[in-house]
């Protein structure tokens, strides 16, 4: 249940340094947020929700447990011999990097946090072979677990290019659209509740595809589909489907998937289906007419 309206706002507040804020400033108790009050969104959401105990400084509900009870339980297994610990929050772009590990069957240790090694001290971070090799920025992990994946025969080397250019992608084009910031840094709007050329583009692609690589789901989908569907967590009024439904259809295929809810947590992958199944009933239809007919 939501408790005041006064702790919702700070609780949103808090939860929307989600991707941009992680990994321009360090992780420090009284970091600035590059969102500014959102709450009027956000509080629509269910997946922003508190749990009938919650407080400022206590889990939401929609954080998977099995993420918080213990920084250093390995989310998955392989006979393949390394040592890859992620340091990272729910409160950053951590979450894609557990889905693309949890996608590629790759072990992954969350660290400890204070002893997070990236130089600014910000999330997310990769270690691999116990310190020794060091990677942050997402769209960088993600290539090197690409390059994890590669080791172990999964990909070949013209998919895997394909994959890091999509993941380039994401990070330069995408990420711009999806979240339209202030002159100084501050998120407070998304780019998906207008057209948009290249998303255009994506959906036209999208409508001969299931996923963005031939051969099947790839960390292309966990790059690009990630920022789409931290949209409509942070702005759950947004409606787009009458425009572009193949993306909306490919979001929703990404969100179903197992890895997904492992790494998100089950609230919000729920939270996602039912906003997504939403937009596809009703097809953005006299609700988006209405939002865009001031513009």
């Amino acid at each position: 249940a939501l408790k005041t309206s006064k702790e919702n706002e700070r609780f949103i507040n808090l939860q929307l340094q989600l991707s941009h804020a992680s990994e321009s400033q360090p992780h420090t108790p009284n970091q600035n947020m590059r969102f500014i009050n959102l709450a009027p969104l956000a509080l629509a959401s269910p997946a922003m929700a508190f749990s009938s105990s919650s407080t400022m400084t206590s889990i939401p509900s929609f954080i998977p447990t099995t993420t918080t009870t213990s920084r250093r339980t390995k989310t998955t297994s392989t006979s393949l011999s390394m040592t890859l610990t992620l340091y990272g929050s729910m409160g950053s772009r951590s979450p894609l990097v557990n889905w693309a590990a949890n996608e590629l069957d790759l072990p992954l240790t969350m660290g400890d946090l204070s002893e997070n090694p990236h130089p600014f001290g910000q999330m997310p971070c990769l270690a691999d072979d116990d310190g020794d090799c060091v990677v942050f920025e997402s769209g960088a992990i993600l290539n090197y677990l690409q390059s994890k994946a590669d080791e172990k025969g999964i990909h070949g080397n013209a998919r895997s290019a394909e994959v890091a250019s999509w993941i380039s992608w994401a990070n330069a084009s995408l990420d711009p659209i999806c979240f339209l910031e202030t002159p100084e840094g501050k998120v407070y709007d998304t780019g998906l509740k207008s057209p948009n050329r290249r998303i255009e583009k994506l959906d036209e692609i999208l409508s001969d595809t299931t996923y963005l690589v031939p051969g099947g789901f790839s960390l292309a989908d966990v790059a690009v589909s990630s920022y789409l569907l931290y949209v409509i967590q942070f702005f759950p009024n947004v409606e787009f489907h009458s425009r572009w439904p193949n993306v909306v259809r490919y979001m929703k295929d990404c969100a179903g998937r197992d890895g997904y809810g492992k790494a998100f947590g089950s609230n919000t992958q729920g939270f996602c289906l039912a906003k997504l199944e939403e937009m596809e009933k009703s097809g953005g239809g006299e609700k988006e007419k209405k939002l865009f007919g001031m513009f």
